[in-house]
């Protein structure tokens, strides 16, 4: 999204966003309410622009336009899909070193680099029974698992980290690379690697502000309509690398 689209993006975002607070249907909304937690549609304050600049010296990036705006417009955290951004605290004398992590590239297909490794996995049964063959056996896998590990760890470097679906699941927005300013799903805990977000029917990347008001249009429909008509979207179990919860039916595998 250019300057001139991204001018008025956020315009009255954050007041239909905590207007939602006495939707009369806003539990029905995934992430709002959860056994007594959830971001019950608050967000934190906006942070001003000498705040941003901060965080991005701070962190060795620059944001993207589009989050950028939402900091400096919508809030610094706070209610969106999943459960809720994580919130981005202004930089002050206790804040702790950034990872080095996030300025380096991102390299999404190191998940297929991810793949073809696991593919190599050393299995029991081509081994022999004997000492020697146990001992190459653990040796090889040792090897094997060590660099598997190598490549999850890589698989989030030049993202950021912005919010939690679940299960060991999250959501990244690329900062660094050709990718920059899209939106990812952590999928590592099934050693699935960095996915990208896609909405069923509308192929291509989806940037910051499209999945961020994606979610916020449906929350709108969901919370507003009376409860007896709508219960709570379940979070699907599959197909996170395709659609969000708040995108209906995920897509079909390729």
């Amino acid at each position: 999204m250019g300057g001139a689209q991204l001018r008025g993006v956020w315009t009255g975002v954050r007041e239909r966003v905590l207007a939602l607070r006495s939707a009369p249907n806003r539990k029905a909304v995934f992430g709002a309410e959860f056994h007594g937690h959830g971001h019950g549609f608050d967000l934190l304050p906006v942070l001003t622009e000498e705040q941003v600049a901060a965080v991005e010296r701070h962190r060795g990036v620059t944001f993207p336009p589009e989050y950028r705006g939402f900091l400096l417009e919508v809030g610094a955290g706070g209610a969106g899909p999943d459960y809720g951004l994580f919130p981005v605290r202004p930089v002050g004398p206790d804040t702790p070193p950034a990872p080095p992590h996030l300025a380096r590239p991102f390299r999404p297909e190191r998940t297929r680099q991810l793949a073809a490794h696991q593919d190599t996995e050393p299995l029991r049964d081509a081994y022999g029974d004997t000492p020697e063959e146990e001992a190459r056996f653990r040796r090889d896998y040792h090897i094997w698992d060590r660099r598997e590990d190598e490549l999850l760890a890589t698989l989030a470097e030049g993202t950021l980290c912005v919010s939690e679906q679940g299960c060991g699941y999250y959501t990244l927005l690329a900062l660094t690379g050709p990718e920059r300013g899209t939106m990812w799903h952590d999928a590592r805990a099934a050693a699935e690697g960095a996915l990208p977000v896609e909405f069923v029917g509308r192929p291509g990347r989806v940037t910051f502000a499209a999945w961020y008001l994606h979610w916020l249009n449906r929350a709108e429909r969901q919370a507003t309509r009376p409860p007896e008509t709508t219960r709570a979207t379940p979070w699907p179990t599959e197909g996170r690398r395709h659609a969000s919860a708040e995108d209906g039916p995920p897509a079909p595998s390729a």
